[in-house]
């Protein structure tokens, strides 16, 4: 039976099994993880039971997600559940604050500069798009107006509610808000949630509260590592002589030997010794207490007074430039001097000296590292209506449901709907890119598989390797004679960059190239290459790196917290980066193709039992004839 408010006619059936958990989770007010691999139509199934349960119950529901193709994706699936039940339905499309912003060069800015750039404008009456948004106390007959338009044509995009912004001169942020005061869905960044600073502005400024929204929350599995990095702070040599040539600009000699001093600490703590108390040269990181730090910073002044007169010279400079490293410092100060969670085993943070290399000399960055991400997401699944939390690689689920501190949920593991033999998934237990084993002889290996793996599979094909190192050795391989064209993910690439990029690869599907990318890179994931865009992808290797100090930290976390510290820590992450470059090659139940993963390690029980059971792994040194007899079978 169709459920009300679906979008089309039909359920598949392992939609119907998520759209009925779905239902029984907002129901029961409850958390559901769910596995939903690629295809299954996991946006309309979990759109059409919330959409029924908030309109029948006055809830909102936050469609949160880090990606603007999603976003993109929820819009279609919200225009047309509306447009087939006629029914009356308000949705919003919020983006990064940033993203909506009309002055000029805020593009250049990072996340928490702006922020406080904009605050700063807006305060001191230097921003007339927010200006022109009231008259007096009350909203501007401009404002009331546009609101009016916009609300009668919804669902809109970002981009068309900033367009109309830009044309009326007013603020496509705050028009934006106003909107979402009124509206049933919201579909927005991760950010708005899950960071507790802006979710507090966020909900007092659209009128709601928490405990009133049904939370569905997309690619789930990126979600830890994005609250993560929100939670993390870290200062460097060079955000210090950025902050100290801003003070010098000013003329503040005062403020100038203090940020020099700031610096001077920084140097004292980057004493690196090795096991025996030598010395050590070169690329080097250690742990850092809290108070370590803080008595350094306490010979310049006290720590909170240095932070307020960074954070006031901060607000001025950024009016005048947008971005300040003088703003940056007192941010970072503030969360160093911060309180830790009161779990005094457990403090969820790492606080890590490093010591790089860079272009002219060697950079210090001290970095306070968030480790847990329940520290943040605990709340806010513990206290909204309900949650749900899917993603095509959310395996185990049970993992997810811990790391993010979500407590008795629903678990669920879908299988995908793509019929088994559209895909062939092989392992060739050959080479491997473990550190012991790299060198030129196994980079001319590694490239002598993959070529004829890519010339064995019609069209185009995508070869992911874990590092742009790798990826670079193994070209130079590959580069004489190939029939296919070739080509590179570069590092550093502008977003411009990537788009011709991917264009210019899917231009070559009838003859065939090669893309070479990195499984963490730009093309590892997020990316639809649907058809015969891409008929095969290789993962060469696990991109497991050697351990670091945040790493190492993190998994001795979670060992004492899950007893599971290794898996949780480092293989199961890194193993779902590959099945993500690897999802890559089938996106729709009508696609055919070819998934090799080239690593003798893929083999190994540890990484075997990892693999989805419907994928049907099959290892084997004939992978050119069993790749060629598959496609045979698709050209007769």
């Amino acid at each position: 039976m169709v459920p009300k408010y679906f979008p089309y006619d039909t359920v598949r059936e392992e939609q119907d099994k998520l759209i009925h958990a779905i239902a029984t989770t907002i129901k029961t007010k409850q958390s559901l993880v769910v596995h939903a691999p690629t295809g299954l139509g996991k946006t309309a199934a979990a759109l059409a039971p919330a959409v029924e349960f908030a309109v029948q119950n006055d809830k909102i529901i936050l469609f949160l997600t880090g990606r603007h193709t999603q976003h993109e994706i929820a819009l279609d699936t919200l225009k047309e559940i509306k447009e087939k039940h006629n029914l009356s339905l308000e949705v919003v499309d919020l983006v990064g604050k940033q993203w909506f912003c009309l002055q000029p060069g805020v593009e250049k800015t990072t996340g928490k500069s702006f922020a406080e750039y904009c605050r700063a404008m807006k305060e001191d009456g230097q921003c007339s798009h927010y200006a022109a948004l009231k008259k007096g106390d009350d909203w501007s007959p401009t404002t009331k107006s546009l609101v009016g338009k916009l609300r009668n044509v919804s669902p809109l995009t970002a981009h068309e509610v900033k367009s109309a912004g830009h044309a009326a001169g007013v603020c496509p942020y705050e028009l934006t808000l106003l909107l979402a005061g009124k509206a049933r869905v919201i579909i927005a960044d991760y950010q708005y949630v899950f960071n507790p600073s802006i979710r507090e502005i966020f909900f007092g400024r659209i009128g709601k509260s928490l405990d009133n929204a049904i939370l569905i929350v997309d690619e789930g599995h990126n979600l830890a590592e994005r609250v993560k990095d929100l939670a993390s702070e870290r200062l460097s040599t060079l955000t210090i002589s950025r902050a100290m040539a801003e003070a010098e600009k000013r003329k503040d000699d005062e403020l100038f030997v203090a940020l020099k001093r700031l610096g001077e600490a920084l140097q004292q703590l980057a004493l690196f010794t090795d096991d025996s108390g030598m010395p050590v040269d070169g690329e080097a990181e250690k742990y850092v207490r809290k108070e370590q730090f803080l008595n350094l910073v306490g010979r310049i002044t006290s720590p909170e007074r240095l932070v307020e007169w960074l954070a006031k010279v901060g607000d001025s400079v950024r009016e005048e430039q947008r971005t300040s490293a003088i703003g940056s410092v007192a941010e970072f100060l503030a969360a160093w001097i911060g309180d830790d969670p009161e779990e005094p085993d457990q403090p969820g943070f790492t606080r890590i000296m490093t010591r790089e290399r860079g272009r002219q000399e060697y950079i210090l960055t001290l970095s306070y590292r968030c480790l847990d991400a329940a520290v943040v997401t605990r709340d806010v699944f513990e206290n909204c209506h309900s949650a749900i939390v899917m993603s095509g690689t959310l395996t185990p689920p049970g993992m997810y449901a811990q790391l993010l501190g979500i407590n008795e949920p629903n678990l669920l593991a879908l299988e995908s709907p793509f019929p088994s033999e559209n895909r062939l998934n092989l392992i060739i237990p050959k080479t491997s890119t473990k550190f012991t084993m790299r060198g030129d002889a196994m980079w001319q290996e590694i490239g002598e598989i993959v070529r004829k793996v890519v010339l064995a599979v019609p069209g185009n094909v995508a070869v992911y390797f874990p590092s742009y190192a790798i990826l670079e050795r193994v070209q130079s391989t590959l580069e004489k004679g190939l029939p296919k064209v070739l080509l590179a993910e570069q590092r550093g690439m502008t977003k411009e960059e990537k788009g011709l990029f991917l264009n210019k690869f899917r231009a070559y599907k009838t003859q065939g190239a090669i893309l070479l990318g990195v499984i963490t890179g730009n093309y590892g994931e997020g990316v639809d290459l649907p058809g015969d865009e891409l008929n095969g992808v290789v993962v060469v290797g696990l991109p497991l790196s050697r351990p670091d100090l945040e790493t190492k930290a993190l998994i001795e976390y979670y060992e004492a917290k899950f007893r599971k510290g290794w898996e949780y820590g480092y293989v199961i992450p890194a193993f779902n980066k590959t099945l993500q470059s690897a999802g890559r090659c089938i996106r729709s139940s009508t696609d055919k193709g070819v998934v090799v993963f080239l690593d003798e390690r893929y083999e190994w029980p540890r990484y075997l039992n990892l693999f989805p059971k419907e994928w049907h792994m099959k290892s084997t040194l004939l992978y050119e004839k069993m790749i060629k007899e598959f496609f045979g079978t698709k050209e007769a």
